[in-house]
């Protein structure tokens, strides 16, 4: 039986609340990049580029990091992006140590963005590193030794639960 912590409604409503965030703060932008960590980062940033469209007429560019979360070193992106005065919202499902984040700015930093800013659905009180999300749908309190898993379905977030 899985301990859900956020229903597929629930985490619509706070992807719905990050999206409105991300425009009121970014109201000036004409583009922005969104950058989503594989594999559900990935999809948590194609559902935000879609309720951005329902909101504001920002033009965003979708790109997806990929690195390995347990040894992060190589970190690639899906396509060239040159990130220059443009305003980059990384992206990922779930932020534990901060680690992961960290590791994922390392292919905007030989430019010149505008500002880096982070979403994640889920954040958990454990940070190792200095990183804060700038937008959160849900923080959670837990164990070392609990972990929170979303589950996604391609284009979907279909919940969280505390395993």
């Amino acid at each position: 039986m899985k301990n859900y912590i956020l229903s597929q409604e629930v985490a619509e409503k706070k992807l719905r609340r990050m999206a409105l965030e991300i425009v009121e703060n970014n109201s000036e932008e004409k583009q922005l990049i969104l950058a989503g960590i594989w594999q559900n980062g990935t999809v948590v940033a194609k559902v935000i580029r879609e309720m951005l469209s329902e909101y504001a007429a920002i033009k965003t560019d979708l790109v997806t990091i990929k690195l390995d979360k347990r040894k992060p070193g190589k970190v690639t992106l899906s396509k060239k992006i040159n990130p220059d005065g443009k305003v980059v919202i990384v992206i990922d499902d779930v932020a534990d140590s901060g680690r992961t984040i960290l590791y994922s700015l390392k292919p905007f930093l030989d430019f010149h963005p505008k500002k880096i800013q982070t979403l994640v659905l889920v954040e958990r009180s454990h940070n190792s590193f200095p990183v804060r999300s700038d937008y959160v749908g849900l923080s959670v309190s837990t164990t070392l030794q609990e972990h929170i898993v979303v589950e996604v379905d391609k284009e979907k977030v279909l919940g969280a639960y505390l395993q």
